[in-house]
């Protein structure tokens, strides 16, 4: 169980941003009507809100760098907590920025799985 927990969430974390770094548009395929997202302390629901905050961030392209992944089976059944370290680069800029993102994941019916909650945070200093 433990090691399909991980597996998945490390699935997760390369879908997810590599679709951030590519075609930010199509990330709404990984949310729900009642998913939550919390960026920089700013929170919005559902998938049209989450998908307009991350479209409309203040830089168009860039590129994540994954440090570590940690996983953990969730308190709903057959959800995964995922929580995730790494640099964001941006054209222009000398130095990245670190960054952590913790997604609960939550099972559907055909197998795959939705982002319920998404929290992230710049880390400074």
């Amino acid at each position: 169980m433990e090691h399909q927990v991980e597996m998945v969430g490390r699935a997760f974390v390369d879908h997810y941003y590599n679709l951030f770094d590519s075609d930010r548009a199509s990330l709404s395929s990984l949310y729900h009507p009642t998913s939550m997202l919390s960026f920089e302390g700013q929170k919005v629901h559902g998938v049209d809100e989450i998908c307009s905050k991350l479209k409309n961030l203040p830089f168009g392209q860039c590129h994540h760098v994954i440090s570590t992944v940690d996983t953990q089976p969730s308190s709903f059944p057959g959800g995964i907590m995922v929580l995730v370290s790494g640099s964001l680069h941006l054209p222009g800029e000398d130095h990245p920025l670190r960054f952590s993102q913790m997604f609960q994941l939550i099972p559907m019916p055909e197998g795959s799985f939705f982002v319920q909650n998404d929290v992230f945070r710049l880390n400074y200093g």
